[in-house]
């Protein structure tokens, strides 16, 4: 299992994630209403691989706001895919 050391590229590229959806405020409500995660547990867990792989899980689950994310962040879609399965095996 990985450790925090180890996962910081990929909670930095879901944290950036995190900021890009929430820049909208529809797709935030949608978030909260997906993940069934409050604002409160959101900023709590914002810095937990979990609540993280749970974002990244969120815009795979919309192909659209995945590519645009991706697109926005200058990665590939598939690095936020790959950021998502080693932040749940945290």
């Amino acid at each position: 299992m990985p450790g925090p050391d180890t996962i910081e590229p990929e909670m930095a590229l879901a944290l950036q994630a995190l900021i890009w959806t929430l820049q909208s405020p529809s797709r935030a409500e949608r978030l909260l209403a997906l993940t069934g995660l409050s604002v409160e547990e959101l900023r709590a867990g914002a810095g937990q691989p979990g609540v993280l792989a749970a974002i990244l899980s969120f815009l795979e689950g919309h192909e659209a706001d995945l590519i645009a994310c991706a697109d926005e962040l200058g990665e590939r879609p598939e690095s936020l895919v790959a950021a998502r399965r080693v932040l749940e095996a945290a």
